[in-house]
């Protein structure tokens, strides 16, 4: 790493447990700017095994943007104030000497805090257990890329299913809906061939699932859009609703 340290002041959250009462831990670092935002981490919590202290509780794997596993808001965004990455792709020169940076847990009731800045985010997991899958037996791959499908739809069905369910959206959202990345899911699978036998059922399923879980429902305010890592459109949020009316007015909906 190069270039001048930064020093900066982090106002994190820590919480113990659950059901424990959390509050702002304040903390000063001095970093390199080319250091990551989870680096960053890293070496607030090496400084506090030195001390014998607590480390910070957060999550990540890949770091690499890839699995969704290490959101963060910070300064009241989700993933932070670049547009289209993950927390784990900021750096701190988008930072400036001198700032402080308030770092919380994705907040919502579908989304409770475990420890820290980690929060149980199993509901997305239930979500996908209920429709999340094809039936139909494709064969190989070959078998399967023989199956004809346009460009423009395989397109649009690759553009959903590149949401990694980091759940930025539902921290992004005023009522913590997750209507994005439902969305995006029923629709990777509603645009193709092989997603069709569970269409309908699938949405049904799904969204079912979404409310009793206690996510909220869709505010339209675009929030979840600008805050997605992947710009996962809401396109898809009105593909889920229009097959969602047809699930619920025919058993045997027909486009």
């Amino acid at each position: 790493m190069s270039g001048k340290n930064i020093n900066l002041t982090l106002k994190i959250w820590r919480q113990a447990s659950p059901k424990a009462v959390g509050a702002f831990a304040e903390y000063k670092i001095s970093i390199s700017p080319d250091a990551s935002f989870l680096e960053m981490l890293d070496e607030i919590n090496d400084n506090l095994e030195k001390k014998n202290e607590l480390p910070i509780a957060f999550e990540s794997d890949c770091r690499e943007g890839i699995c969704g596993t290490c959101g963060l808001v910070i300064n009241g965004q989700p993933h932070g104030p670049i547009p289209k990455i993950a927390t784990c792709q900021l750096h701190m020169r988008n930072f400036k000497d001198g700032d402080t940076i308030w770092i919380e847990p994705f907040r919502a009731k579908a989304f409770p805090i475990i420890k820290d800045l980690v929060v149980d985010r199993s509901g997305f997991d239930s979500i996908l257990q209920t429709g999340g899958y094809v039936s139909v037996n494709t064969g190989g791959v070959p078998d399967a890329n023989a199956i004809p499908i346009s460009k423009d739809i395989a397109s649009l069905a690759f553009d959903a299913a590149a949401c990694i369910g980091c759940g930025a959206c539902v921290a992004a959202c005023k009522n913590a809906s997750a209507m994005l990345f439902v969305s995006a899911k029923v629709s990777q699978y509603a645009l193709l061939p092989q997603g069709q036998p569970e269409r309908y059922q699938r949405v049904q399923n799904m969204v079912a699932k979404m409310d009793e879980l206690g996510f909220g429902s869709c505010t339209n305010t675009y929030a979840c859009e600008a805050e997605c890592p992947k710009g996962i459109s809401v396109t898809n949020i009105a593909r889920m609703n229009r097959d969602y009316i047809k699930a619920s007015i025919t058993a045997n909906p027909v486009d």
